[in-house]
């Protein structure tokens, strides 16, 4: 009885931990973060988590059966988006099967396990946005040679090294690196160390650097290609002008919500630990598990073949507007 009360009392605040009784300590628990308010037999944080996760399991699922059962949909960009939606989907997983175990059976592994699966799924899904943005950039800079046996080895190679390196940074919890025996390293997710948590955002801010020089140069690539358009076919000026803005906009859109996202929680795991209060932990968590629901909008419901693929799952039939829509240098 002592050993347990020990165990749900280290998910709690200091400043709580005095003034909790013997009863609130036993009946609260904690799921990714190390603090629950002590009066609540239910986090309504970890409630909200979860229900993001059943949204994003739901929405992810869908994008993976299609791009799986259809064979049409093999090209790099759609074993890319695969990818995506997969590790969204292993995300969302662990967000459900993390609130299970932390209400219903809670141990040191269970932990463990729930922690590694989210921090590889989501390191996933940021390495598939990563991948995603070097290929729509190299279709782009190699037009004339990117539908090639070297780009799809590439794209496979890609896929290896962005899945290898996340399983192996979900590992580390698992395999020692966690602050379950020394509560003073912990950082706002525990059981990760403050040291893992600033090598998982330095990395984040890195990626982040990346994408943006290559969304960059795609948006100049973009310019260039709707101008050469406009002069060949003795478009008017301003038909050139909405064209550029639309794909300027739209890769603006994609840069902005990620950043939007991904960036408050990542600068608060850089200066924040465990001993802050966490709500804030919890408010910007949140928005990073909402990438994983915008994901696929973004990058799957709004490409072409997959719309056609959908459209014969549900209704057998494609429409005629968009079996006819051609591909314009806006579509980024």
């Amino acid at each position: 009885m002592n050993e347990d009360l020990k165990v749900n009392l280290s998910w709690l605040p200091q400043d709580h931990v005095e003034a909790s009784s013997t009863e609130n300590a036993s009946a609260a628990g904690s799921s990714l973060v190390p603090v629950v308010e002590p009066e609540l037999l239910v986090n309504p944080w970890d409630i909200v988590l979860c229900t993001s996760g059943t949204l994003i399991s739901c929405e992810n699922a869908v994008v993976v059966l299609i791009i799986f059962h259809n064979p049409s949909l093999r090209a790099p960009m759609f074993l890319l988006i695969g990818s995506l939606a997969l590790a969204d989907l292993l995300a969302g997983i662990g967000l459900i099967i993390n609130f299970i175990f932390a209400y219903l059976l809670q141990s040191e592994a269970t932990k463990l396990v729930t922690i590694g699966l989210i921090v590889a799924s989501f390191s996933a899904s940021v390495g598939s946005l990563l991948a995603i943005t070097v290929d729509r950039y190299l279709s782009l800079y190699y037009a004339l040679t990117y539908n090639s046996e070297r780009t799809v080895t590439f794209t496979y190679v890609m896929l290896i090294l962005l899945w290898g390196a996340s399983i192996c940074i979900g590992l580390l919890p698992v395999m020692g690196w966690n602050c379950l025996r020394d509560e003073s390293t912990c950082s706002v997710i525990r059981p990760l160390t403050k040291n893992n948590a600033a090598v998982l955002s330095v990395s984040f801010l890195l990626m982040f650097a990346l994408m943006l020089q290559l969304y960059i140069q795609i948006c100049k690539i973009v310019m260039r290609h709707a101008h050469q358009i406009a002069l060949q076919h003795h478009f008017l000026a301003t038909s050139h002008y909405v064209t550029t803005r639309k794909g300027v906009s739209t890769l603006a859109i994609i840069l902005g919500t990620f950043a939007a996202c991904w960036m408050p929680f990542t600068l608060y795991s850089l200066i924040a630990d465990y001993t802050y209060p966490s709500i804030y932990t919890y408010a910007t968590l949140l928005p990073a598990t909402y990438n994983s629901i915008i994901n696929p909008v973004i990058y799957a419901f709004r490409n072409q073949e997959i719309q056609k693929a959908l459209w014969l799952i549900c209704c057998g039939c494609i429409p005629s507007n968009l079996s006819q829509r051609a591909r314009s240098p806006s579509d980024v």
